[in-house]
Formats: C-alpha cells, sequence, structure tokens
C-alpha cells in the first residue's frame, strides 16, 4: 500500500472517484489498483479472523498488516500478482525489507516479530520448495546484481548463518494465496456468519463500511490511529446503511451499484399501497433547482397510483433537508403553475401543521401526486398519525440527519453525491 496516499489524498467523494478511474484507464494502474483492493481485502479478512475482541491489526505498519494478539506478532506483506508467474526474484525485495527489521532485532533496537509473505501468482508456484535453507535464502533472495556488480544483502547486513536460520524460523512464505474472488467471498461468509444477515447487506453495507474504515486508518500518518481492534472494526462497521463510499464504488461499478440498489429496494412489479416518505438532504453546493424539480417528478411518478381502478390509490411525501425556506416557497410556487397538485398539511393561511390533514388519501378526484413536508419534526408527526404500512427512505449527503427509529417501520438510508444519482436508484 506504498502509494495509497497518491490515490486517496482527494477527500470530496465523487471527485476522489474521477481522480481513480482516471488512474485507471492505463491496464497497468487497473492491475495496481486491484493489488490494493486485494491488500484491504486481506487487512479485513485477518481482523475479521481475530480470535479475540481485543487483538488488533496495524494497517501499513511494519508491513502492509501486522497483526498483534496476545501470543504474537506478526508482519504480513500481502501481494496481488494475477498475470505474473511466481519467480524468487518477484518476491526478493520483501524478503529483504524484512530481513532490515530482523537486523534491527539483532541490534536490540526492535521488537522480535513473525514474518509473513502472502501472495497469489497467475502460475509457477511449484518453483518453490518449502521450507527453505540458509543456502537458498542467500542464493535466491540476498544475492542480486546491481549497475553490474554483484551484492550480498546478508554480508552487508553482517548476518551469520546462524542468524538466518533464527530468521528463516521466523519467516512463513505463502506464495498460494486465495485468488481476489475467492477472498471477497471468504468475506462475504465471515460478515454472514458474524452479524446474521444475508449476502446483499454483508456485501453493501458491512463490506463497505469495512472498506471505509480500512481505507481511512490506512492513509493515517500516526502510527497509532492505524491500529484497530477487532471490538472496534466491528463496531465501526455495524450499521445498515449504504455508504456512497468512493473505493466500494470503484469496486463495485457505479451503474451496477445503482442497479443493485433499485432491485433491493425499489423495484416492485406490483406496488403495495403503502405510505412512503422519501426524506432527502438537498446539496448546498452546485444546488440546481431543476434537477431537484425533476427528481421530485421521478418520486411522484413512480411511487403514486391513482387511477379510478385502484382500489387503494397512494401517492408519496417527501421532505426536502437544509433547503432554504424562500426556495422551498419558490418551488411550490412553481410546482403549483405548472399545474402539479401537493398539499403541504397547513390548512389556510397562518394555521399550523395538521399532520390529519397531509395524510389524508390522494385519489383520482383530488389527484394530489404529492404531500410535501415543510420541517423535519413534520415527519414523526405524520408517522404517529397514519395507521397504514409505512416506509422511510432517507438519502443523504454526508451523515443520517432523521434518525427516529419506529419498530414497525421500515427505514432504508441510502448515501449520495448528486441528487441526479437518486433518480439512477429509485
Amino acid at each position: 500500500m506504498a502509494r495509497i496516499n497518491e490515490i486517496v489524498k482527494y477527500k470530496k467523494k465523487r471527485e476522489t472517484t474521477e481522480i481513480i478511474l482516471t488512474y485507471m484507464a492505463d491496464r497497468t494502474a487497473i492491475d495496481t489498483i486491484k493489488g490494493y483492493f486485494y491488500q484491504f481485502d486481506y487487512a479485513i479478512v485477518k481482523v475479521l479472523e481475530l480470535s479475540q475482541d481485543t487483538d488488533a491489526i496495524i494497517v501499513e505498519g511494519i508491513e502492509d498488516v501486522d497483526l498483534n494478539t496476545v501470543t504474537e506478532e506478526t508482519a504480513i506483506q500481502c501481494k496481488y500478482y494475477a498475470k505474473t508467474e511466481y519467480n524468487h526474484s518477484v518476491i526478493a525485495k520483501p524478503i529483504k525489507l524484512m530481513l532490515n527489521h530482523y537486523k534491527e532485532v539483532t541490534n536490540g533496537t526492535k521488537k522480535r516479530i513473525n514474518y509473513k509473505l502472502y501472495g497469489y501468482f497467475q502460475s509457477g508456484q511449484t518453483k518453490l520448495a518449502l521450507p527453505i535453507s540458509s543456502t537458498f535464502l542467500k542464493d535466491h533472495f540476498l544475492t542480486y546484481t546491481e549497475n553490474k556488480i554483484k551484492r550480498y544483502h546478508h554480508l552487508e547486513l553482517n548476518l551469520t548463518d546462524v542468524e538466518l536460520d533464527d530468521f528463516i524460523s521466523l519467516l512463513e512464505i505463502d506464495i498460494s494465496a486465495l485468488e481476489y474472488q475467492s477472498q471477497l467471498s471468504k468475506i462475504s461468509t465471515l460478515l454472514m456468519n458474524h452479524f446474521g444477515c444475508k449476502a446483499f447487506e454483508a456485501e453493501h453495507f458491512f463490506y463497505n463500511n469495512a472498506l471505509k474504515v480500512i481505507k481511512d486508518i490506512a492513509v493515517e500518518s500516526n502510527i497509532a490511529k492505524r491500529k484497530i481492534s477487532k471490538s472496534e472494526f466491528l463496531k465501526r462497521i455495524n450499521f445498515k446503511r449504504v455508504l456512497f463510499n468512493e473505493w466500494f464504488i470503484l469496486y463495485k461499478g457505479e451503474a451496477k451499484l445503482f442497479a443493485e440498489l433499485r432491485t433491493q429496494y425499489f423495484t416492485d412489479l406490483n406496488i403495495s399501497p403503502f405510505e412512503r416518505f422519501f426524506i432527502i438532504e438537498v446539496p448546498t453546493i452546485n444546488y440546481v433547482r431543476a434537477e431537484l424539480k425533476d427528481l421530485i417528478f421521478t418520486v411522484s411518478r413512480k411511487w403514486s397510483k391513482l387511477s379510478a381502478r385502484e382500489p387503494h390509490p397512494f401517492c408519496p411525501y417527501i421532505y426536502l433537508h437544509n433547503i432554504l425556506p424562500q426556495e422551498l416557497l419558490d418551488l411550490k410556487k412553481e410546482l403549483f403553475s405548472e399545474g402539479f397538485i401537493f398539499i403541504d398539511g397547513f390548512d389556510f393561511d397562518g394555521s399550523e401543521f395538521n399532520p390529519k390533514s397531509i395524510s389524508k388519501s390522494a385519489n383520482n378526484s383530488n389527484c394530489i401526486k404529492l404531500k410535501i413536508l415543510n420541517k423535519l419534526e413534520h415527519i414523526d408527526l405524520t408517522v404517529k398519525e397514519i395507521n397504514k404500512t409505512k416506509e422511510i427512505y432517507q438519502f443523504y449527503n454526508s451523515n443520517p440527519f432523521f434518525d427516529i427509529p419506529y419498530p414497525s417501520v421500515k427505514q432504508t438510508h441510502i448515501q449520495f453525491s448528486l441528487l441526479t444519482d437518486i433518480k439512477k436508484i429509485i
């Protein structure tokens, strides 16, 4: 993960994704990014497999992933070479770096630890016979030519064969690591077993959250902040809301992610006559009224049934979070002037909000296409007034803003970057 800061130094969600996708235009870069994901995923596997809640990993410590348990400390170098045949030279550099650390151990300046090289290769694994001897270590990993000069890394470190044997006793080499998709499947199984969830939740909630946690700590400059225990990790990923996480989008693909969310939450050939609340955070930057109007029309069109033949007609509720009062008023005037019929729970000028008024049934006669809630507190009042089945879909830009729990109400939280993203989901 040495170049991870080059990829994630820009924090804004959509901008980060675009930078990464641009970087991925080159085929070599695609393989590099996949290597980062493989390392992220390996870190997730290792923290989930820790036996004790107090055991921990360090991301980007001595190596890509360091394990800290009561009984051992292991520094793990993780490599993914999907298109590369194994040759000794490919893993020589990380082994030399591990030996550098071991030298400091012999000098008394570093703590004695275990070392592991974990790598996936397309082929060639039979070239390495394990366990290795100190002679094999010297000949194939520590001896090399640089600028036409033969160099001996062990001699430069002034290490004896006895010390090299000791280093080998601490070193584990595994070049038959799990393939990329197999490792992802392992993560899914671990998450489903731990949280007792289905595959969709394991991937879109917990894996999505896990990627963000690992990415966030990987770029911390303070090594203490790159350490996370199993209990803390599970606590930080244990929430069921869809994050607009640039790394998860990069892994999944934006179009595929939106399609899967649409299938999971918003695809129903026979839409039930439920009372649906769409509560949407209006971005304060780059706000365009036309985009919001288009979204409003989409919500109304897709989630209303007002036909005279419909036995239980209905239309959705919408609340626009953070919209300025004057902008909301101007928006309503524009909708009204265009013949778009809505109600907002105010029966006359100067009246207080009336949840009974806004919850009255929409039908073919009154042609109410939408119910607009002006204030956040109006949601709770209206939900409590309605005796029918209710669903709440919250689309937030940064953090969820409506957090009242209702035992009998389905609530879905989805993070988004642009208003136009919501149209692609619902």
